[in-house]
């Protein structure tokens, strides 16, 4: 079996004939809801109650009262199935066991830019409640008129419409049995406002989480259908290197065994996996290695200061060359300053290391309209890797179609279908279904990178204490969150784009992490400079009151400064504002004197996100940021040289293991009169920068660059970074 999920197998107009009569809430053609913000699709009208293809459906009642909703976005693992759910139950006003989810399905789902940018909350959740809001007021409606009364003396809960004052209630599916009714969403529908949510704002147990732990759950990885056939790929030795000549005699001589080879592309197919790996291992390739000296990952920073580019590179990559920000006399203020202080700060590339690292499962059909291609993948943009999947294979897009179960994790990583792309073209030689699922290796060297980076900050105190100047120039990791929370009057932000000798794209916050690790770095430095304690001086320098406030959360909750810090052990904080996420990290670390060794020993971060959904589910993203930030802070890098990745296994690459897990305290601001939004990426910011200041006050020694100690801080007291 593929999956349990009815809809699998099915085109749009066959699912609305499965699932039958009912409320449908779909979308017309409406400004409102055109905004690209939402990437929402247009739809039609449908006329005589016969749904046109075009028309993008986002909920379905049917006659039990069971509720389907539509959303292109994903589950990957960040808990959004659930939270949409509780959203629509919010507003619908049915319990979460009613509402069920059709996630990432490019036939059955309305268009959806992708799921990234910590978006699904604020959008896709307020799109959502829209849609509930207004079913919830169409069934109202359909009550009233059933009993010839007046809808606004009719209230509802518990999946039923009632009339309090004749002491009669009528389930949602009884109003629509038997009828297929269509409402087109509200645009000015009422809301239930934060303060007033029951289901929305509750640690509401995740869904599908028996499943998951129970491995009953099928990944891509997982699926098997009749007939398929396994690929692997043929993978250049270095970055950049076409084929000069290929030898595939003695694979094609396997027993059911088929070659591939257009171009540069060459695949085997076998009836199983280790057939497939046997057949590659078979192969004969010579290469020709691309022209040119790359740089190392020792030369990378020089590089990447010396080679602008002229627009940013693929794989998600955000940000492209720009103006610089400016406000007021940077220079006049500079030299004003009594207190100047200058330094260079460098972030690694480092990589994604998904749990589940890429597959794709295609599929090959023929019908009177010609040959279609089913892929199920794990992508963070469905539609798009749908367009790319299309143009690999020479069909039209409506001929494509992508499914996305729910996946193992992702961090920016996956908004592009390499192994959708393969799996499909031999889907399409062959004729047969096939499954592609790449090697951790492969993800190491094929899979796109979170950006290195070189940042120079210049900064400057007056004798009040306040930053009167400020200099942030970053070559490469990207614009997100680059400008300074900090209403510093003079001061040039600017992002200088690079030609990166590696593939490299979105990572988790992006790379809010690396300008948070440059900006709070150097303003720890600058409190440090004037003697003032690290969190005095930033609420001396913070107006913003969501953001003072999370400061002074953590520092209360951690017990700022403590007791420990001294001999070995030190502490730090760090915070940050960005997509509306408002966050403070205060961190604990020791260091032993004689090998160098750093280790987090606790972390404290207050975070305020708006209203929350799930408080439970914030706080495991939170953990789980503060896990993967410990990586990235301490010790995650990619080693490369003459276009070969040199760590491409976990046996090389140093990913978080449980004992380097710190103890995690989290403190959540639930502000029910805020949007919610930022949850998903911002709560990894603060934690490398407060780590560097605890790793100074535990040492006396600054550390510049991330990661921090990737053999101990033996390698930063070389470089001379006191």
């Amino acid at each position: 079996m593929i999956t349990r999920d009815r809809t699998a197998g099915a085109s749009r107009r066959e699912f609305l004939k499965m699932v039958g009569g009912g409320l449908l809430v779909v979308l017309v053609t409406r400004d409102a809801f055109a905004a690209p913000a939402l990437g929402l699709t247009e739809g039609r009208r449908p006329d005589n109650q016969q749904l046109p293809e075009a028309v993008s459906a986002w909920l379905h009642i049917d006659e039990h009262g069971a509720v389907t909703v539509f959303t292109g976005k994903v589950e990957f693992g960040q808990g959004i199935r659930t939270s949409l759910a509780q959203e629509v139950a919010e507003e619908l006003r049915v319990p979460m066991s009613s509402v069920s989810l059709v996630m990432g399905d490019t036939m059955l789902t309305p268009f959806d830019m992708g799921t990234f940018g910590s978006r699904s909350t604020p959008q896709m959740g307020t799109q959502l409640r829209r849609v509930a809001a207004t079913a919830r007021e169409r069934l109202v409606a359909l009550a009233a008129d059933h009993w010839h009364t007046d809808a606004s003396s009719l209230t509802t809960a518990g999946g039923r419409v009632t009339d309090p004052h004749r002491r009669r209630s009528i389930g949602y599916g009884e109003l629509t049995a038997g009828r297929t009714i269509t409402e087109n969403v509200r645009d000015d529908v009422a809301l239930t406002p934060a303060a007033q949510w029951t289901v929305a704002g509750t640690s509401t147990p995740r869904v599908g989480a028996h499943d998951l732990v129970t491995g009953r759950h099928q990944y891509t990885s997982d699926m098997r259908v009749p007939d398929m056939r396994y690929a692997k790929v043929l993978r250049p030795p270095s970055i950049g290197a076409t084929l000069a000549s290929l030898d595939a005699g003695a694979a094609e001589s396997m027993p059911d065994v088929v070659v591939t080879h257009d171009g540069d592309f060459v695949a085997v197919t076998a009836p199983s996996a280790p057939a497939a790996a046997k057949a590659l291992g078979a192969l004969r390739a010579t290469w020709t290695p691309a022209p040119g000296a790359p740089p190392s990952s020792r030369d990378i920073y020089d590089y990447l200061r010396h080679t602008p580019a002229a627009a940013a590179s693929g794989g998600g990559r955000e940000g492209g060359p720009s103006e610089p920000f400016v406000r007021g006399d940077v220079a006049a203020a500079l030299a004003a300053a009594p207190h100047r202080l200058t330094h260079t700060y460098t972030v690694a590339y480092i990589a994604h290391v998904p749990l589940e690292p890429r597959a794709a499962l295609a599929q090959y059909t023929s019908d009177a309209g010609g040959d279609r291609i089913t892929v199920w993948t794990g992508t963070q943009r469905p539609f798009a890797v749908r367009d790319q999947v299309a143009e690999a294979v020479g069909m039209p897009n409506d001929r494509v179609r992508v499914i996305v179960p729910d996946t193992g994790s992702g961090y920016g990583g996956k908004h592009t279908g390499e192994a959708a792309v393969e799996a499909a073209r031999l889907a399409k030689q062959t004729r047969r279904p096939v499954k592609v699922v790449w090697t951790r290796e492969e993800e190491f060297r094929w899979a796109y990178f979170r950006p290195a980076g070189v940042i120079d900050v210049d900064a400057g105190v007056g004798a009040d204490g306040i930053i009167s100047a400020w200099t942030f120039d970053n070559y490469n990791s990207g614009p997100a969150a680059i400008r300074p929370p900090y209403p510093i009057a003079n001061q040039r932000v600017t992002f200088h784009p690079s030609d990166s000798p590696l593939r490299q794209g979105s990572y988790r916050a992006l790379a809010a992490t690396a300008n948070h690790f440059a900006r709070e770095s150097h303003v720890s430095e600058l409190a440090h400079m004037v003697d003032i304690d690290p969190v005095a001086f930033r609420l001396k320098n913070l107006d913003d009151p969501r953001l003072r406030d999370v400061v002074q959360k953590a520092a209360d909750r951690f017990g700022w400064p403590g007791t420990n810090h001294g001999s070995g052990r030190g502490v730090g904080i760090a915070c940050g504002f960005e997509k509306g996420g408002y966050v403070a990290t205060c961190a604990e670390v020791s260091v032993d004197k004689g090998s160098g060794d750093v280790r987090i020993v606790r972390a404290v971060t207050a975070f305020d996100c708006g209203a929350i959904v799930n408080p439970n589910g914030l706080r495991n993203q939170i953990a789980g940021a503060l896990v993967q930030g410990v990586g990235g802070a301490l010790f995650e890098a990619i080693e490369f040289d003459h276009a070969v990745v040199r760590n491409a296994h976990l046996a090389a690459y140093r990913v978080p293991r449980f004992s380097d897990v710190p103890a995690i305290d989290v403190v959540l601001v639930d502000r029910r009169d805020q949007p919610s939004m930022g949850a998903g990426e911002v709560p990894i910011m603060a934690l490398a920068p407060a780590v560097a200041a605890a790793i100074f006050d535990a040492t006396e020694m600054r550390v510049r660059a991330l990661p921090m100690a990737p053999d101990g801080l033996k390698v930063a007291a070389a470089a001379g970074s006191r």
